[in-house]
């Protein structure tokens, strides 16, 4: 008899993230200039598991599938310090990934910042921690725990905030310098993982933050969406999984478009030309002015919507307005039907 069916779900969705690391390692070996014996060993992945329900299950998963493939499986948990005991906490995970046979596996703590609220800066530091690890262990991937239910909250969070398709896109399977970060989850939902645990008598622990409802996301996964199900049925969570994977392939396009048109409306000094401009799309005239913006050093994550508007009336609403104040002391300004973005 096989495993339980939300066993072999997790396992298969985490064989095929593997087969796709596996590819990808074995094309570049064969693109290296390196003779075979002087090229690199089986690919290591760690996985990010803060001890919880999804990323226990991930971890199994990865225990079980990357022997059989010839990968290496470490693990990876990271003490954000917020809680009592979370040092404690940190080294159970440790031993208890270890008890899965992965290696090489630690706990690394970091501080957690204020900039962009507790829940941002919980996850700078987090994905800074990540980096680091990979790094340091010379991992070619670090999976991550994420679900079609984390998916549906991004999407309605990224709804709340107005800020665009790209928003709505969620979460993607793949992201990170070079592809680092890997969610083999993304089409699987909640239960499915804590089921799989449940079945293999893997402890699991609920972070309280989950249920804390000072957090904006706490309260989505409580409140929001159960009073979405209860008004439009069940469904909801699908829905929007999918809303974002068919607004994740739009906004590639947009961005694809927008990249391709650039050098098209700059003059020979490499300034962007307003008339130029004017006649492009909104979305992708916005998406130049966005790039525009951030090369000049306007901070990514502190470049809204409203800044780009800003920006876009210097294009379709000009009325001899003066310049415009960006992030990180950036600043926009039409000058001789040229529109000029620098530090101020």
């Amino acid at each position: 008899m096989g495993p339980h069916p939300a066993v072999a779900a997790i396992r298969l969705a985490v064989r095929r993230v593997l087969h796709d690391l596996l590819n990808e390692h074995q094309t570049s070996a064969e693109h290296s200039a390196q003779p075979p014996h002087q090229r690199p060993p089986s690919p290591l992945v760690l996985v990010a598991c803060s001890g919880g329900a999804d990323s226990m299950a991930l971890a199994s998963a990865l225990a079980f599938e990357a022997p059989r493939l010839g990968i290496r499986a470490g693990g990876v948990t990271v003490d954000h310090g917020l809680q009592p005991g979370s040092d404690l906490r940190a080294e159970e995970v440790v031993l208890r990934l270890r008890e899965l046979g992965l290696a090489p596996v630690e706990s690394t703590a970091v501080s957690v910042g204020r900039e962009g609220g507790p829940e941002a800066a919980a996850r700078d530091a987090r994905y800074a921690a990540l980096d680091a690890a990979a790094e340091r262990h010379g991992a070619a991937a670090v999976l991550l725990g994420h679900t079609r239910d984390d998916q549906a909250e991004t999407v309605l969070l990224g709804l709340a905030r107005g800020s665009g398709i790209r928003s709505l896109s969620g979460m993607a399977a793949v992201s990170g310098a070079d592809g680092r970060y890997r969610r083999p989850f993304l089409q699987l939902d909640r239960q499915t993982a804590r089921k799989a645990c449940m079945v293999q008598s893997l402890p699991v622990w609920d972070d309280p933050h989950n249920a804390d409802p000072a957090y904006t996301r706490s309260r989505l996964r409580h409140e929001g969406l159960p009073a979405l199900e209860k008004a439009l049925g069940k469904g909801v969570v699908e829905a929007l999984a999918r809303t974002a994977q068919l607004s994740r392939d739009d906004a590639d396009a947009l961005d694809t478009w927008a990249r391709q048109a650039e050098a098209s409306v700059r003059d020979a000094a490499g300034l962007l030309e307003c008339a130029k401009l004017y006649a492009l799309p909104p979305a992708v005239r916005r998406r130049i002015l966005r790039q525009a913006a951030i090369e000049a050093g306007a901070p990514a994550g502190s470049l809204f919507a409203r800044h780009i508007e800003e920006i876009d009336r210097l294009i379709t609403g000009w009325r001899g307005q003066g310049a415009i104040n960006l992030p990180g002391k950036v600043v926009a300004q039409r000058q001789g039907g040229r529109l000029v973005i620098r530090q101020g």
